[in-house]
């Protein structure tokens, strides 16, 4: 297993799951419990796993999808550039 991401952002590991399901990965949460144990101080982030033969994949799919995400965000906010 290799991690792909590291985060205390819930919706962006909830995103990030889902997509990774969606494109046939099996991706796994790491840390959940620890990080709930210690409470809302984000001291502890979650770990998405995939498994290494998936790994260079997910990381492209997951950056595209950040960027296209941010590209929206963008421009939804006025700063497409123009």
């Amino acid at each position: 297993m290799k991690e792909i991401l590291r985060t205390n952002d819930v919706v962006l590991l909830s995103f990030a799951t889902a997509l990774l399901r969606d494109a046939g990965m099996v991706p796994v949460v790491l840390d959940t419990h620890t990080s709930i144990m210690e409470g809302s101080i984000g001291a502890i982030p979650r770990r998405l796993m995939v498994a290494d033969t998936d790994c260079d994949s997910a990381r492209a799919l997951l950056d595209a999808a950040l960027k296209q995400a941010g590209d929206l965000h963008g421009a939804a906010d006025g700063q497409d550039g123009s």
